[in-house]
């Protein structure tokens, strides 16, 4: 029986669309500005997202890095969520490369940061201070769409103290389809965005930093420093492109299918679902019968992440289709039986 994975949307492989694609990409050595692809890639991103300019990279951790490392100079601090994948899964880049320190603050259920904790947070001009410079959001974050009225005063308050904004939109897309809002609506507010390719979009790799034309040679220069200056990297970029063209609209059902899994679940009575956001789903279990179900998962060739994140995270993506759902509400069910 064909696996089920549904650890994370990073599990998807290219469609065979997409790797005829990805063969027939025109490429040229990208370091050298010559790569058509890639620029017709950071072009068009940079167009439905409203910037001047887009950077192609390998992963989201470096767009958010070179982001970061950007807007800041050592010593200097970002505010961010202290769930945020900025802050607390990727290695403290920032940190350990930039010298910049992160400033966590508890991010409340919707994934916001409440406007008085980043007052609270806020450094005094002083001397014995870090001078805090940058406020950085995820959109989503665990699944969950963060409400554009927020974003709008966040950013109306990170101006009013000269601070720049960053958004991890490694599944912007997701909210996009789920709110109906533009690309362009919901990068409106920040200076930098980070859109990951590999993901719910399904392409092999890749990430594009969007920012200023005022930005991008920094940006540029930090890629190369973090090693991500790749030379034909056209054939990465013509997924980028073809899921761009191809997989947007049908994030759509992922969500759908997400939810169908989460009523399933939900009917039985041993599981408590904690929640269904976009694609993905949250259950809470008896800490002591995870390894079990772990166990019992594996063996009946379904995957998922159990005891990565607090509870079982299950996320739907391109290579789930109807029928692994229902396998997976007759998996669980045989185990709480």
């Amino acid at each position: 029986m064909k696996p089920i994975d549904l650890r994370s949307d990073t599990v998807t492989l290219p469609t065979p669309a997409m790797r005829t694609a990805m063969a027939a990409a025109e490429v040229g050595d990208d370091v050298y500005g010559e790569d058509p692809t890639v620029r017709a890639l950071e072009e068009r991103m940079a167009s439905e997202f409203g910037f001047d300019r887009g950077l192609f990279v390998p992963s989201g951790t470096q767009a958010n890095l070179v982001a970061v490392l950007s807007h800041c100079q050592r010593g200097e601090e970002m505010i961010v969520g202290m769930e945020a994948h900025t802050y607390k899964y990727e290695s403290g880049g920032a940190a350990a490369l930039g010298s910049i320190q992160p400033q966590p603050i508890a991010n409340a259920a919707d994934g916001s940061l409440p406007l008085e904790a980043l007052a609270k947070a806020l450094k005094p001009d002083d001397q014995h201070f870090a001078r805090t410079r940058l406020l950085a959001l995820e959109n989503t974050w665990h699944g969950r769409v963060l409400p554009q009225e927020y974003v709008i005063d966040a950013a109306r308050w990170a101006r009013s103290h000269g601070l720049a904004m960053h958004l991890d939109g490694a599944r912007l897309f997701n909210a996009m389809v789920a709110t109906g809002l533009s690309a362009h609506e919901l990068a409106a507010p920040f200076d930098t965005v980070s859109v990951c390719l590999s993901k719910g979009l399904g392409a092999p790799a890749g990430s594009v930093l969007l920012c200023s034309e005022a930005l991008i040679g920094t940006a540029r220069r930090w890629r190369k420093m973090l090693g991500g200056g790749m030379r034909q990297s056209g054939i990465l970029a013509a997924a980028g492109l073809h899921a761009l063209d191809h997989h947007v609209a049908r994030l759509a059902e992922d969500h759908v299918r997400a939810q169908r899994l989460a009523e399933g679940l939900g009917r039985m009575g041993s599981i408590q679902v904690q929640g269904c956001f976009t694609n993905m789903v949250f259950i809470d279990l008896p800490a002591d019968r995870l390894r079990a179900l772990d166990a019992h998962l594996t063996g009946s060739g379904i995957r998922a992440s159990i005891g990565y994140l607090p509870g079982v995270r299950l996320v739907t993506h391109l290579d789930i289709d109807d029928a692994a759902i229902e396998r997976t509400i007759e998996v669980f069910g045989q185990f709480f039986a």
